[in-house]
Protein backbone atom coordinates (compact mmCIF):
# COMPACT_ATOMS: atom_id res chain seq x y z
CA UNK A 1 0.00 0.00 0.00
CA UNK A 2 2.05 2.89 -1.35
CA UNK A 3 0.23 5.55 0.68
CA UNK A 4 0.39 3.76 4.03
CA UNK A 5 2.31 5.19 6.97
CA UNK A 6 3.36 2.97 9.86
CA UNK A 7 3.70 4.92 13.12
CA UNK A 8 5.58 3.36 16.02
CA UNK A 9 5.12 4.86 19.49
CA UNK A 10 7.67 3.91 22.12
CA UNK A 11 7.26 3.42 25.85
CA UNK A 12 8.94 6.79 26.51
CA UNK A 13 6.11 8.46 24.59
CA UNK A 14 3.21 6.58 26.15
CA UNK A 15 4.13 6.38 29.83
CA UNK A 16 5.16 8.81 32.55
CA UNK A 17 8.85 9.12 33.30
CA UNK A 18 8.14 9.27 37.03
CA UNK A 19 6.37 5.96 37.58
CA UNK A 20 5.83 4.23 34.22
CA UNK A 21 2.04 4.50 34.30
CA UNK A 22 0.17 5.45 31.13
CA UNK A 23 0.47 9.16 30.37
CA UNK A 24 -3.13 10.12 29.59
CA UNK A 25 -2.29 13.58 28.26
CA UNK A 26 0.35 12.20 25.90
CA UNK A 27 -2.01 9.51 24.66
CA UNK A 28 -4.75 12.05 23.98
CA UNK A 29 -2.36 14.17 21.89
CA UNK A 30 -1.10 11.14 19.96
CA UNK A 31 -4.59 9.82 19.24
CA UNK A 32 -5.79 13.27 18.19
CA UNK A 33 -2.87 13.64 15.78
CA UNK A 34 -3.38 10.21 14.21
CA UNK A 35 -7.12 10.77 13.91
CA UNK A 36 -6.37 14.06 12.18
CA UNK A 37 -4.19 12.29 9.63
CA UNK A 38 -6.91 9.71 9.01
CA UNK A 39 -9.48 12.47 8.48
CA UNK A 40 -7.22 13.97 5.82
CA UNK A 41 -7.15 10.66 3.97
CA UNK A 42 -3.81 9.30 5.18
CA UNK A 43 -3.94 5.57 5.86
CA UNK A 44 -2.12 4.75 9.10
CA UNK A 45 -1.13 1.71 11.09
CA UNK A 46 0.03 2.10 14.68
CA UNK A 47 2.68 -0.08 16.31
CA UNK A 48 2.48 0.53 20.03
CA UNK A 49 4.86 -0.19 22.85
CA UNK A 50 3.95 0.51 26.46
CA UNK A 51 2.33 -2.71 27.67
CA UNK A 52 5.02 -3.54 30.21
CA UNK A 53 5.28 0.06 31.41
CA UNK A 54 1.49 0.28 31.68
CA UNK A 55 1.38 -2.75 33.94
CA UNK A 56 4.27 -1.82 36.24
CA UNK A 57 2.15 0.16 38.69
CA UNK A 58 -0.14 -2.80 39.35
CA UNK A 59 2.84 -4.61 40.85
CA UNK A 60 3.98 -1.65 42.93
CA UNK A 61 7.35 -1.48 41.18
CA UNK A 62 9.52 1.63 41.03
CA UNK A 63 11.23 0.77 37.77
CA UNK A 64 11.33 -1.64 34.87
CA UNK A 65 11.38 -5.21 36.24
CA UNK A 66 14.67 -7.06 35.93
CA UNK A 67 13.34 -10.62 35.70
CA UNK A 68 11.58 -11.91 32.61
CA UNK A 69 8.60 -13.48 34.40
CA UNK A 70 7.69 -10.17 36.03
CA UNK A 71 8.08 -8.28 32.75
CA UNK A 72 5.70 -10.68 31.05
CA UNK A 73 3.23 -10.48 33.93
CA UNK A 74 3.36 -6.67 33.76
CA UNK A 75 2.67 -6.90 30.03
CA UNK A 76 -0.36 -9.11 30.61
CA UNK A 77 -1.91 -6.47 32.87
CA UNK A 78 -0.69 -3.49 30.85
CA UNK A 79 -1.88 -4.79 27.48
CA UNK A 80 -5.52 -4.67 28.58
CA UNK A 81 -5.08 -1.18 30.02
CA UNK A 82 -3.40 0.08 26.88
CA UNK A 83 -5.97 -1.19 24.40
CA UNK A 84 -8.89 -0.05 26.54
CA UNK A 85 -7.40 3.44 26.52
CA UNK A 86 -6.86 3.44 22.75
CA UNK A 87 -10.39 2.17 22.10
CA UNK A 88 -11.97 4.83 24.30
CA UNK A 89 -9.96 7.69 22.79
CA UNK A 90 -10.32 6.75 19.12
CA UNK A 91 -14.08 6.30 19.52
CA UNK A 92 -14.26 10.06 20.04
CA UNK A 93 -13.20 10.44 16.40
CA UNK A 94 -15.49 7.76 15.01
CA UNK A 95 -12.68 5.26 14.65
CA UNK A 96 -12.63 1.64 15.75
CA UNK A 97 -9.40 -0.08 16.69
CA UNK A 98 -8.23 -3.57 15.84
CA UNK A 99 -5.60 -5.26 17.96
CA UNK A 100 -3.04 -7.52 16.31
CA UNK A 101 -0.58 -9.18 18.68
CA UNK A 102 2.76 -10.12 17.13
CA UNK A 103 6.22 -11.28 18.05
CA UNK A 104 9.26 -11.18 15.80
CA UNK A 105 8.92 -14.86 14.89
CA UNK A 106 5.53 -14.18 13.29
CA UNK A 107 7.33 -12.49 10.40
CA UNK A 108 10.20 -14.94 9.96
CA UNK A 109 8.57 -17.58 7.75
CA UNK A 110 6.72 -17.07 4.48
CA UNK A 111 3.53 -18.75 5.71
CA UNK A 112 3.31 -16.71 8.91
CA UNK A 113 4.16 -13.47 7.07
CA UNK A 114 1.42 -14.22 4.57
CA UNK A 115 -1.12 -14.75 7.34
CA UNK A 116 -0.13 -11.48 9.03
CA UNK A 117 -0.26 -9.59 5.74
CA UNK A 118 -3.68 -11.00 4.89
CA UNK A 119 -5.14 -9.84 8.19
CA UNK A 120 -3.58 -6.38 8.01
CA UNK A 121 -4.50 -5.85 4.35
CA UNK A 122 -8.13 -6.66 5.13
CA UNK A 123 -8.21 -4.29 8.10
CA UNK A 124 -6.60 -1.51 6.06
CA UNK A 125 -9.41 -1.69 3.52
CA UNK A 126 -11.75 -0.30 6.18
CA UNK A 127 -11.13 3.43 6.54
CA UNK A 128 -12.88 3.62 9.90
CA UNK A 129 -10.65 0.97 11.48
CA UNK A 130 -7.17 1.69 12.79
CA UNK A 131 -5.03 -1.45 13.14
CA UNK A 132 -2.89 -1.33 16.27
CA UNK A 133 -0.04 -3.80 16.48
CA UNK A 134 1.13 -4.59 19.96
CA UNK A 135 4.18 -6.66 20.73
CA UNK A 136 2.90 -9.78 22.44
CA UNK A 137 5.12 -9.12 25.45
CA UNK A 138 3.31 -11.52 27.75
CA UNK A 139 4.79 -14.42 25.77
CA UNK A 140 7.61 -12.82 23.76
CA UNK A 141 11.02 -13.58 25.21
CA UNK A 142 13.59 -12.18 22.79
CA UNK A 143 11.82 -8.85 22.32
CA UNK A 144 11.77 -8.25 26.07
CA UNK A 145 15.45 -9.05 26.35
CA UNK A 146 16.79 -6.90 23.55
CA UNK A 147 14.13 -4.24 23.02
CA UNK A 148 13.46 -5.19 19.42
CA UNK A 149 10.10 -3.47 19.03
CA UNK A 150 11.62 -0.93 16.64
CA UNK A 151 12.74 -3.73 14.35
CA UNK A 152 9.27 -5.27 14.55
CA UNK A 153 7.77 -2.01 13.27
CA UNK A 154 10.23 -1.94 10.37
CA UNK A 155 9.37 -5.52 9.46
CA UNK A 156 5.65 -4.74 9.63
CA UNK A 157 6.22 -1.79 7.29
CA UNK A 158 7.95 -4.13 4.85
CA UNK A 159 5.20 -6.75 5.01
CA UNK A 160 2.39 -4.28 4.29
CA UNK A 161 4.38 -2.34 1.67
CA UNK A 162 4.28 0.96 3.57
CA UNK A 163 5.49 4.16 1.98
CA UNK A 164 6.71 5.65 5.24
CA UNK A 165 7.76 4.58 8.74
CA UNK A 166 7.76 7.07 11.62
CA UNK A 167 9.49 6.07 14.86
CA UNK A 168 8.22 8.26 17.67
CA UNK A 169 10.51 8.69 20.65
CA UNK A 170 11.11 11.18 23.47
CA UNK A 171 13.61 13.34 21.52
CA UNK A 172 13.28 15.42 18.35
CA UNK A 173 15.21 12.95 16.21
CA UNK A 174 18.82 11.97 15.69
CA UNK A 175 21.07 14.58 17.25
CA UNK A 176 24.60 15.50 16.25
CA UNK A 177 27.07 14.13 18.82
CA UNK A 178 29.09 17.35 18.51
CA UNK A 179 26.40 20.01 18.86
CA UNK A 180 23.32 18.12 20.08
CA UNK A 181 21.43 19.77 17.23
CA UNK A 182 18.84 17.92 15.17
CA UNK A 183 20.11 16.28 11.99
CA UNK A 184 17.25 16.98 9.55
CA UNK A 185 18.17 14.49 6.82
CA UNK A 186 20.37 11.42 6.43
CA UNK A 187 21.17 9.87 3.07
CA UNK A 188 23.38 7.03 4.32
CA UNK A 189 22.35 5.51 7.64
CA UNK A 190 25.66 3.63 7.97
CA UNK A 191 27.42 6.97 8.36
CA UNK A 192 25.46 7.82 11.54
CA UNK A 193 25.17 4.45 13.25
CA UNK A 194 27.71 5.47 15.88
CA UNK A 195 25.78 8.67 16.72
CA UNK A 196 23.44 6.78 19.03
CA UNK A 197 23.84 7.41 22.72
CA UNK A 198 23.65 4.40 25.00
CA UNK A 199 20.66 5.53 27.03
CA UNK A 200 17.08 4.47 27.66
CA UNK A 201 14.26 5.18 30.06
CA UNK A 202 13.84 3.15 33.23
CA UNK A 203 10.51 1.78 31.98
CA UNK A 204 11.70 0.98 28.44
CA UNK A 205 14.38 -1.11 26.74
CA UNK A 206 15.17 0.14 23.25
CA UNK A 207 17.20 3.30 22.66
CA UNK A 208 18.49 5.21 19.64
CA UNK A 209 20.79 2.34 18.63
CA UNK A 210 17.75 0.07 18.31
CA UNK A 211 16.00 2.69 16.20
CA UNK A 212 18.92 3.14 13.82
CA UNK A 213 19.03 -0.60 13.20
CA UNK A 214 15.33 -0.48 12.37
CA UNK A 215 15.90 2.55 10.13
CA UNK A 216 18.56 0.68 8.19
CA UNK A 217 16.22 -2.26 7.66
CA UNK A 218 13.40 0.00 6.46
CA UNK A 219 15.32 2.31 4.13
CA UNK A 220 17.07 -0.62 2.48
CA UNK A 221 13.58 -1.93 1.71
CA UNK A 222 12.65 1.35 0.01
CA UNK A 223 10.72 2.83 2.93
CA UNK A 224 11.32 6.47 3.86
CA UNK A 225 11.82 6.59 7.63
CA UNK A 226 11.63 9.34 10.24
CA UNK A 227 12.65 9.56 13.88
CA UNK A 228 10.50 12.21 15.55
CA UNK A 229 9.37 13.50 18.93
CA UNK A 230 6.28 11.61 20.05
CA UNK A 231 5.69 14.11 22.83
CA UNK A 232 4.83 16.58 20.06
CA UNK A 233 2.67 14.42 17.79
CA UNK A 234 1.28 17.46 15.99
CA UNK A 235 4.52 17.23 14.02
CA UNK A 236 3.13 14.14 12.28
CA UNK A 237 1.09 16.39 9.99
CA UNK A 238 4.20 18.43 9.18
CA UNK A 239 6.15 15.26 8.39
CA UNK A 240 3.40 14.14 6.01
CA UNK A 241 3.54 17.55 4.34
CA UNK A 242 7.29 17.22 3.77
CA UNK A 243 8.35 19.96 6.18
CA UNK A 244 11.97 19.92 7.29
CA UNK A 245 13.44 20.28 10.77
CA UNK A 246 10.54 18.53 12.51
CA UNK A 247 12.23 15.11 12.48
CA UNK A 248 15.25 13.28 11.14
CA UNK A 249 14.35 12.00 7.71
CA UNK A 250 16.21 8.96 6.38
CA UNK A 251 16.07 8.67 2.61
CA UNK A 252 14.84 5.40 1.15
CA UNK A 253 17.16 3.44 -1.09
Amino acid sequence: MDSLTVIKAGTGVLTKVSDGTLDSASLVRLVTAIAGLTEKGHRCLLVSSGAVGAGVSAFGLEGYPEDLDTRQACAAVGQARLMHTYESLFQNFGLSVAQVLLVGADLETEERRRNVKGTLDRLLKEESILPIINENDSVAVEELRVGDNDTLSANVARVVGAKRLILLTSVDGLLSPESDELIPEVAEVDEVMDFAKDEQGKFSIGGMASKLKAVKLAVESGIETHIANGRQPERLDAIMSGEESVSTRFLAK
